[in-house]
């Protein structure tokens, strides 16, 4: 089996020795996902329909740097600090898989990395056929 993986250029994927995305055969693995801008800071803070929706886009590009997309997500997992706002969630997650819902579950969380973050999301896609 061959395995590619997909970074971002994050510094903290050295110092933790983690990559975006993993593709194993026919399976792409998509590790927790913050909503972090480019220059490292929390996208929209308190706003989480937005935040997700910037989760969901990073999740998209390592998704394409492996060769799958939305379409390929078989499940997801939402992590959320305010299980209250689920609405604001999920509406954002249904923005994106619409068109081929996953799998999904949302738990509430204590906290993640920043205060400033309500959400961080993984997700699990397969494409095509193994070898």
């Amino acid at each position: 089996m061959t395995f590619q993986r997909h970074f971002t250029g994050a510094p903290w994927e050295s110092k933790i020795g983690y990559c975006r995305a993993l593709r194993a055969g026919n399976r792409v693995f998509v590790t927790g996902t913050a909503p972090v801008d480019p220059d490292g800071s929390v996208h929209a803070p308190g706003d989480a329909h937005a935040q997700t929706l910037r989760c969901l886009a990073i999740i998209q590009e390592a998704l394409a740097g492996l060769g799958a997309g939305v379409e390929h997500v078989t499940r997801t997992r939402m992590f959320v600090t305010d299980i209250e706002r689920w609405q604001e969630y999920g509406r954002a997650h249904g923005e994106i898989f619409r068109d081929h819902p996953p799998a999904t579950t949302m738990v509430e969380i204590r906290r993640l990395i920043h205060p400033d973050m309500l959400v961080e999301i993984e997700a699990d896609a397969v494409v095509g056929e193994d070898g």
